[in-house]
């Protein structure tokens, strides 16, 4: 049965002289927004679950048996078999006006299994995917029809999860709806019929809202707080009559007559006055000399016939004369004073950190004083722009002003590739492309960026890099990795420094092992490999996985989250969030790691045991702060009582908040909590999006180019094909505005097909080949994944796998049998490619972001080609998993392979050049190579004949302290180049690409030349 409750403002109600009535008759009809009449599902009914087998079966079934049914009643049958959520939607394609009605109802023949069901309507924002979601629930307590019929009054904002973009003011306004969901019982398999989804009965009469236009009013001693009032009508239309606002200060912790002078009075609105008008009153602050915390000055607000705002707003004395306020003593000192005087209940809101759609209230950031909010994949502002970013962190953060000790809030975001929540943000190359362009230099610029554009909407954290090695294609994140060889990310780890010394800290995830987990060992939903078991030994360990999160900690990296896998070094499976041995004896103990460890998304919760079980491991082993995030109160509660039960020291709960406070300070979060906005038109500038298309251009690998097609002409006559030319979504991947990422035109930027068009004079385009093929010189085929994230993308979830699709494979045939070609594969990993024998050239595009001139660039030779694979590139299934090293190694292309399309020689010459003004040990690598650039010691294909002297400079170059990476990458590329013109040997190839990553070029170039022979 529904429990009913009495609406809040019901009594008032009654009494209102000042009422705005909705236009609509005394008693309304009921208003059908769903039957079931067609033998096809209405538009806009689709089922949904968290995989495919938890997606119900929808079909429209006869069912004359509901009482009241007309015959030839039709009905929505769901038949399912729900693992973790899954359900059905109807959404509208334009909104509907609900307020003139009493509430929501419904049809629905039961099983009588005494589960609970949840629905939920969808109020206000852009869409039905964007609208802001309230809930009410039934029990199937009856095994036949029912109505179930609940008044708006009762719904509730849904407090566990909110869409990205949703509307967060908590008001079921009624007047823009966008449908409703209903959700299946979770855990539970079974059939649910449902008919006539209505509206029914007549609103109550609804009162003048009051709002101020702020919630919090921070003011120093011996100021002045201006509160606006303003008033709204429930149709939008003017005040049809007077109303007076009366207002009064309240009882806060600030002290009346000494603190402030207490201020009480009236404001008038006349009748006519505009919805949304504003009136203002005054609150004074006083002042002594003494150093105090901050103290609060509540509002009321009454009058008749009005809705006071749900929360009172206050006006707030702000902190002052304090030491950890002195923004010139040394951090460790400000901490030591704030701690020591923090509660418990300070202490663990420091240690919290909820979604911003989690909020049942903003008031929450006060009441529960939490120290961390963040935004997951694809949770954004209702208008998602720069602007509003910074609109709503500096409104987080002005709820955070109104505690005693002031302690600002550190927000946090997933920016793996860009600020890629936001829409017109710079979206970089994933990082598996960053890894192909091999450029440390290059990538801590994109970080560089990422933070500033970041920073500019007011967020201080970024949940990033993964650091991780994937070894394993199958894996959903492999394009999240650098690369397969611990060198290799250990080089890339330049990106740190590019955000945090730009104001955003960076966090080195996912600690340790994600990259390693064994496929079919994941037990989270239907992944079957990522969040599983990485079963290596403690050496293999160390030296794969650890080794970059070393170099992390020695770059001062700022926060580390542990993986959401387990590891498994003989003595059985431990979740990292579980262990004490890797997370606080070595991470924090043998390598010194100074920041603070906060937990992935839900992550403790997969420990076993139960909740406060969960709290306490995770806690004890040496998590800082718990990304919860749903259940804020519930953790809170939890983490109070363990360390009030003696389970949890408070030695831990003090180490924890010390490190998270030591990098608020050090963030400079205290003095500047708010937005610089003076950044915000950089964010998605053309200067960035350059630097975007350069790394892009830079990250593509030419695997193959018989005859030399690459660079194409820029005369030529283009044909342009596949799934991939002319999309934005597939070439920026996952995280990119979603958590998964979508298909389509979902951000500004510039597709591979558009940009091809400005290079070729002739271009036609044809997705599936279908157009007629005569007449071109040239084909190029783009093919391969749409968007994933996570374990959404491990092979053999949801349909995934290493293959083509059926329709890239049969335009890649069609086009490449009627002309020359070339085939661009975009994805996030190596792919089975198949029959290459009528393909001139294949590239390995990666996932490049929204600059698709950089592709263009290469394939017209406006830059040359010089990426190199950071995966090994499997030839069958069957091989994978494939790393460099390996003891059997035959890949199709091994790590570090990359044709170039520059000249070796001139490359030579020029970074000989560069030498020359080095230091010593340079200007020695200089000399030796300039033997070597005689044009007797190159063949007419133009590559190298003896490295002897590439490889003296070499060893010179590794003792030089002023040649950078990509200098000596380029000395030893000339030896690369002779040996892949030879095609033997890829294992020494591979190993030479690992050597030169680790620093030892003069042994990269002895493998590549024993490669050669």
């Amino acid at each position: 049965m529904i429990r009913l409750r009495t609406p809040l403002w019901a009594a008032a109600a009654v009494l209102a002289s000042l009422l705005v009535a909705p236009p609509v008759q005394a008693s309304a009809e009921p208003h059908t927004v769903t039957d079931f009449e067609s033998a096809t599902l209405p538009p806009g009914v689709t089922g949904w679950g968290n995989d495919a087998a938890s997606t119900p079966t929808l079909t429209v079934t006869p069912a004359d048996d509901r009482p009241g049914a007309a015959a030839g009643n039709r009905a929505l049958s769901t038949v399912y078999t729900v693992s973790q959520w899954g359900g059905w939607s109807h959404d509208l394609t334009a909104a509907q006006d609900w307020s003139p009605y009493e509430g929501f109802s419904f049809w629905v023949k039961g099983a009588g299994t005494g589960q609970r069901v949840f629905f939920e309507v969808k109020d206000g924002g852009g869409g039905a995917g964007s609208a802001e979601l309230f809930e009410s629930s039934f029990t199937d307590d009856t095994a036949g029809w029912r109505q179930v019929s609940v008044p708006f009054a009762d719904f509730t904002r849904r407090a566990d999860y909110q869409p990205g973009g949703s509307p967060t003011d908590g008001e079921l306004d009624l007047i823009a709806m966008w449908g409703y969901s209903m959700r299946l019982p979770a855990a539970s398999s079974g059939t649910l019929l449902w008919d006539d989804v209505q509206v029914y009965g007549t609103a109550p009469p609804r009162p003048v809202r009051l709002a101020t236009d702020e919630p919090v009013y921070p003011v120093k001693e011996r100021g002045s707080a201006e509160v606006r009032v303003s008033v709204s009508t429930a149709t939008g239309g003017p005040l049809p009559s007077d109303l007076t606002v009366h207002y009064t200060t309240g009882a806060g912790t600030a002290t009346p007559g000494e603190d402030y002078t207490p201020a009480a009075g009236t404001l008038t609105f006349p009748a006519g006055t505009p919805s949304g008008t504003a009136r203002s009153f005054l609150v004074r602050t006083k002042g002594d000399r003494d150093a105090e915390v901050a103290e609060t000055i509540p509002i009321l607000l009454s009058g008749e016939g009005v809705r006071p705002p749900a929360e009172n707003p206050v006006v707030v004395i702000d902190a002052h004369g304090l030491p950890y306020l002195d923004e010139r003593r040394p951090v460790r000192q400000r901490v030591a004073d704030l701690l020591g005087r923090m509660t418990l209940e300070e202490k663990a809101g420091q240690m919290t950190q909820a979604e911003r759609g989690a909020l049942g209230s903003q008031n929450d950031i006060a009441a529960y004083l939490l120290g961390s909010l963040l935004s997951g994949g694809g949770s954004t502002p209702a208008t998602n722009t720069p602007e509003a970013w910074a609109d709503m962190i500096d409104g987080f953060q002005l709820r955070a002003r109104q505690t005693r000790l002031q302690i600002p809030l550190i927000y946090g975001v997933d920016a793996v590739h860009g600020h890629n929540n936001v829409v017109g943000a710079t979206i970089f190359p994933h990082n598996v492309g960053l890894g192909a362009a091999r450029d440390p230099a290059l990538t801590e610029r994109t970080g560089k960026i990422t933070a500033r554009e970041v920073k500019a909407t007011g967020v201080p954290w970024n949940f990033s890099p993964c650091l991780c090695v994937s070894r394993d294609d199958r894996w959903g994140r492999a394009y999240e990795s650098f690369g397969e060889d611990p060198a290799l990310v250990k080089r890339m780890a330049t990106i740190i420094d590019g955000m945090q010394e730009n104001g955003v800290l960076a966090t080195a995830k996912h600690y340790v092992g994600d990259g390693g987990t064994t496929y079919g060992s994941s037990t989270t939903g239907n992944y079957t490999i990522d969040q599983g078991v990485t079963e290596v030994s403690r050496a293999e360990l160390e030296a794969i996985h650890l080794s970059p999160f070393a170099e992390a900690v020695e770059r001062e990296v700022a926060t580390v989250m542990p993986s959401f896998s387990s590891v498994d070094s003989g003595d059985g499976p431990l979740k990292m969030h579980a262990h004490r041995e890797l997370i606080t004896d070595v991470l924090k103990g043998r390598l010194r790691f100074k920041g603070f460890v906060v937990s992935d998304w839900q992550a403790i919760d997969q420990i076993p045991g139960d909740y406060a079980s969960d709290v306490r491991t995770s806690v004890n082993a040496g998590l800082d702060m718990i990304m919860v995030p749903y259940a804020y109160q519930e953790f809170v509660g939890a983490l109070k009582a363990e360390v009030r039960a003696g389970r949890i020291p408070m030695s831990r709960i003090d180490d924890a908040v010390a490190r998270i406070l030591t990098q608020k300070f050090e963030a400079g979060l205290f003095e500047r909590p708010y937005a610089d906005r003076s950044r915000l038109a950089e964010v998605g500038s053309p200067a960035h999006r350059e630097v975007a298309r350069e790394a892009a251009a830079r990250s593509q690998v030419l695997l193959k180019n018989d005859g030399g097609l690459l660079p194409l002409d820029r005369d030529a006559r283009v044909y342009v094909a596949g799934s991939n030319a002319d999309d934005i979504g597939n070439q920026s991947g996952g995280w990119t505005i979603t958590w998964q990422g979508s298909s389509g035109p979902i951000t500004p930027g510039t597709t591979i097909l558009s940009a091809i068009r400005k290079r070729a004079p002739s271009v036609t385009y044809s997705r599936d080949a279908s157009a007629p093929l005569d007449g071109h010189d040239v084909g190029v085929v783009v093919v391969g994944e749409t968007p994933y994230a996570e374990g959404q993308g491990d092979v053999g979830v949801n349909g995934r796998t290493l293959n083509l699709t059926g329709a890239d494979r049969t335009a890649i045939d069609r086009v490449c049998g009627a002309m020359d070609c070339v085939v661009l594969v975009v994805s996030g990993r190596p792919l089975l490619l198949g029959d290459l024998s009528r393909v001139e050239a294949v590239v390995a595009a990666w996932l490049p972001g929204t600059e698709g001139d950089g592709v263009a660039d290469p394939l017209f030779g406006a830059v040359p080609y010089t990426g190199r694979l950071p995966f090994t590139w499997f030839r069958g299934e069957e091989q994978v998993p494939i790393n460099v090293g390996d003891a059997s190694y035959d890949p199709l292309y091994p790590y570090g392979w990359g044709l170039r399309t520059d000249s070796g020689r001139d490359r030579l010459k020029k970074v000989r050049d560069r030498l020359l003004k080095g230091d010593g040990p340079a200007k020695a690598a200089a000399a030796a190579l300039t033997p070597a650039l005689r044009p007797g010691n190159w063949h007419p294909g133009g590559t190298i004949r003896s490295t002897a002297a590439v490889q003296t400079a070499a060893a010179l170059l590794e003792r030089s302290r002023s040649a950078t990476f990509q200098q000596g990458d380029t000395v030893v590329s000339v030896a690369r180049d002779a040996a892949q013109a030879a095609g033997k040997r890829f294992d020494l190839q591979a190993q030479a690409d690992h050597e030169l990553a680790s620093g030892d070029l003069s042994e990269a170039v002895e493998l590549l030349a024993r490669s050669a022979r």
